[in-house]
């Protein structure tokens, strides 16, 4: 009996990192991607101009993923029947937090790794636009080929070595 509590908490794991997949795809997509943003435009405006205190929070709550994640694991859970550690309303509300949690913490490492990416590349675009720019007036002043290696020491980087 030991074993089969240990099986059923073990696939029950499993489901919960797996099933916070989808539910952080969602969300994310409909809170940050370009294919939304007619939406989400229009529930930020929502949000702030509505008379309504109520109104204004609904809306809030479909541009903030963190709020529209606890939609989407509710709709999640209702198409999967998927509870974690007890069954029927306990079990359901524990997964319900806990998925909320896992797809929040997918959706955070994904907004790092997508800053780090966005970084690099405007890092190598400038890289190149200077090189491109100093390639270019070295052409123009016709620089000496003393000057040259300095100016390609410059550009590796190596200047500071000869100081």
């Amino acid at each position: 009996m030991h074993e089969t509590i240990v099986f059923m908490l073990s696939t029950q794991i499993i489901w919960l990192f797996v099933l916070a997949i989808p539910i952080a795809c969602v969300a994310w997509t409909v809170t940050h991607e370009e294919i939304f943003s007619g939406m989400r435009a229009y529930c930020t405006r929502q949000s702030k101009e509505n008379r309504s205190p109520f109104l204004r929070k609904c809306f809030y709550m479909l541009t903030c993923e963190y709020c529209f994640s606890h939609y989407v694991t509710i709709f999640f859970l209702i198409i999967t029947g998927y509870t974690l550690l007890f069954s029927g309303w306990r079990g359901y509300l524990i997964a319900g937090f806990a998925l909320v949690w896992i797809a929040n913490l997918y959706m955070s490492i994904f907004a790092l790794l997508r800053q780090a990416i966005k970084a690099e590349k405007t890092k190598i675009e400038l890289e190149e636009k200077i090189i491109d720019g100093q390639q270019q007036t070295a052409d123009k002043n016709r620089i000496s080929p003393g000057k040259r290696s300095l100016l390609k020491k410059t550009l590796m980087g190596d200047h500071w070595k000869d100081i």
